[in-house]
């Protein structure tokens, strides 16, 4: 309702990460695309931390929410939330709260977290909402909205640490429910792809850093993909990652992700015994981008090797049957035609908040099918080699197309990109950039349209 408390959880890169005031996981992340070695020992934590916060030198303060696109490469990618407020039916000052924290950590804890800051923050607006909202229906209470991986901390806090009582709504965007197979690649030291020659080289040692780095991050852990993700290459079954073991995939953190998930569907099924679920659930969620949904386990002389994921119906990010929330008992999807990078954008989100703090029920397929889709290949691709993008559209010539690209955080230097047709509502561009972080953008007219995306360029 109106006069309710909105908390937004940003997802995984979601928040800067911070020591002493400067951003440390932005100087990592940039090095990171230059030299694999120790780029990542600054963000780094020990192993077995568990549930636990961290010691110093481990321990960076969660600054605010990012604001510009970031990525760990072959798992997630964040764009930031520059227009938060306004996609959020731009609520008060003093009833919003931006919730930052380490996505490092267990989801665990950061529900633990959460619990604190909104007990604090809900006892706050209740003495001042009588200011602004004299007429309410009665007290003050909170929706919860949690972008991507931010989704598993919010339910967390909902049904393990006693959240439900101050809830009104959860709405989650794009939230892997369970889980993602980009996880388990990371965490088996495949998450980007190499091959012959320096580019293979590079790939191999950024997929060992990456993987070190990621290995004692309990967060990864825990978006292990809980559901039927593996194939044998040639193969038409999948199996759970429990019942066909994904090589170099610790038994560890495995362990961990059936850990966290059992104590939430335990939750969810004592709370479900006692009576209906004292708040309400809106999941957006996207079948428009190809997405991966599972691991192709190479067969023959290349046994012990990943094959390129089978591809499903998603968000990019997410598949659709990892974004079904089914632990709600209901059918809470509400379908947009967004990525899961822009499901926190104002186009994507601003009509089911402006719905729920009206007390109405959103709509269950929501504005927003654009029919404009970006294709890259899979990310990062190499400095100093070409490599092609797509846009598939209908009629987008006669829809005053407009293309441009831009180096992550330098979004006045954008250049345009060009598109030429190569088969009917298909175009390519060839581009070849510096080393970094680029966003590519695409807008038609009539009806409006667009989409973005982001591609990691590593130096060879």
């Amino acid at each position: 309702m109106e006069h309710d408390l909105v908390v937004f959880v940003p997802g995984f890169l979601g928040t800067r990460l911070c020591r002493d005031g400067q951003d440390v996981w932005a100087r990592s992340s940039e090095r990171l695309l230059d030299s694999a070695s120790s780029a990542l020992t600054e963000v780094a934590l020990p192993p077995g931390l568990g549930d636990a916060l961290p010691e110093a030198p481990h321990r960076l303060d969660a600054g605010g929410l990012l604001q510009v696109p970031d990525s760990v490469p072959g798992l997630l990618s964040c764009l930031g939330y520059p227009d938060l407020r306004t996609a959020l039916g731009d609520p008060l000052d003093a009833q919003f709260v931006p919730f930052g924290y380490d996505w490092r950590l267990s989801h665990r804890l950061v529900a633990r977290q959460l619990k604190e800051r909104v007990a604090r923050e809900l006892d706050r607006w209740r003495a001042e909402a009588d200011a602004h909202y004299p007429d309410r229906p009665d007290d003050p209470r909170v929706i919860l909205v949690c972008h991507a991986t931010g989704g598993l901390a919010g339910r967390h806090y909902l049904e393990c640490e006693g959240g439900r009582e101050t809830a009104r709504t959860l709405i989650t965007l794009g939230t892997p429910q369970r889980g993602l197979v980009q996880a388990a690649r990371l965490l088996a030291g495949q998450a980007v792809p190499g091959g012959a020659g320096p580019h293979g080289d590079v790939a191999a040692r950024l997929n060992e850093a990456l993987r070190e780095w990621a290995l004692n991050l309990p967060a990864v852990a825990e978006m292990l993909p809980l559901l039927p993700a593996v194939r044998v290459e040639g193969g038409t079954r999948e199996r759970m990652i429990t019942a066909r073991p994904v090589p170099g995939l610790p038994a560890g953190a495995l362990r961990q992700a059936l850990a966290f998930q059992e104590e939430f569907r335990l939750a969810c099924d004592r709370h479900g015994r006692s009576g209906p679920r004292p708040y309400g659930v809106h999941c957006l969620g996207s079948v428009d981008f190809p997405t991966p949904e599972a691991l192709v386990l190479s067969a023959g002389s290349g046994a012990g090797r990943l094959a390129d994921d089978l591809l499903g119906p998603g968000d990019g990010t997410v598949p659709r049957r990892s974004a079904l929330a089914d632990w709600t008992g209901t059918d809470p999807m509400l379908w947009t035609g967004f990525r899961n990078t822009d499901l926190a954008s104002v186009s994507a989100l601003r009509d089911t908040m402006t719905a729920v703090r009206r007390g109405l029920p959103p709509d269950g397929t929501l504005a927003g099918p654009e029919g404009i889709v970006l294709h890259f290949p899979r990310d990062p691709v190499a400095a100093g080699r070409p490599f092609v993008i797509e846009l598939l559209g209908h009629d987008l010539p006669q829809r005053d197309l407009r293309t441009f690209m831009w180096r992550s955080g330098r979004i006045r230097e954008k250049q345009p990109v060009v598109f030429r047709p190569y088969e009917p509502d298909r175009y390519r561009a060839e581009l070849e950039v510096a080393p970094g972080r680029w966003v590519v953008e695409a807008l038609v007219d009539r009806p409006k349209g667009h989409d973005r995306k982001d591609v990691t360029v590593l130096a060879v």
